[in-house]
């Protein structure tokens, strides 16, 4: 029996490059973005949805009817932008994408895991989850949360045979790469590298490249010190 895999924001950067890693593996894809999909593979199934829209939920529950058995979902959808006070109407999008597109599909898919009493949910969000940022609070503090609730909904189910992983990134080079300063910068393939082993080993949080994790800490106690 092939394994089955729901992929949201599947349609370029990480989400495109585990799409086609787990088909390379035999596994059965179902991708859902707001983009049509470039890819031909006969174990494949596109479908096209916003997550800040209500026909999210419905997409959801619908690919959940079709395929009860579900083994891997991975939340890959993720946006950000500078903070910009000409024009901040992407703000309240920050947050409908990076959070809350992330809760409803938790809603919609563990129960039915925890039903079951299997299945394994992937979110991807960031290091940035531990700093204030000046430059893009929204996008910080969107995956502050995003971390938080993941982490916590993670040991709320551990016991169900059900897993939750929360993977934060340092900088990947995908377009939402932002700013002049970009450490340690991983390519899409490592980023995937290190989605597989999350896949394989399931735990609650994995963060790569561990290198950046003493750049953040510097970084969070210079700017709570410059708030002084």
């Amino acid at each position: 029996m092939e394994n089955t895999a729901l992929i949201i924001g599947n349609t370029d950067g990480i989400g495109l490059g585990l799409t086609n890693a787990l088909l390379e593996r035999d596994w059965q894809i179902i991708g859902v973005s707001r983009s049509p999909a470039q890819i031909d593979h006969p174990e494949y199934a596109h479908h096209i949805a916003d997550v800040r829209s209500p026909d999210f939920e419905t997409c959801l529950d619908a690919i959940l009817q079709k395929n009860p058995d579900l083994e891997l979902v991975v939340y890959c959808a993720g946006i950000g932008e500078l903070l910009d006070f000409s024009d901040m109407a992407n703000e309240k999008d920050i947050f409908a994408v990076n959070l809350m597109g992330l809760v409803k599909t938790v809603s919609s898919i563990v129960p039915v895991m925890v039903s079951r009493g299997s299945g394994h949910l992937i979110g991807l969000s960031s290091v940035a989850d531990r700093m204030l940022s000046p430059e893009a609070p929204s996008y910080h503090a969107s995956k502050a949360a995003f971390s938080n609730y993941l982490e916590g909904m993670g040991l709320a189910i551990k016991s169900s045979g059900v897993h939750i992983t929360n993977v934060r990134f340092g900088f990947v080079d995908t377009k939402m790469a932002k700013g002049d300063r970009k450490p340690f910068m991983m390519s899409v393939d490592k980023a995937v590298t290190h989605l597989l082993r999350c896949i394989a080993r399931k735990p609650i949080r994995y963060t790569a490249p561990r290198i950046v994790l003493p750049l953040v800490a510097l970084r969070r106690w210079a700017l709570r010190f410059q708030s002084w």
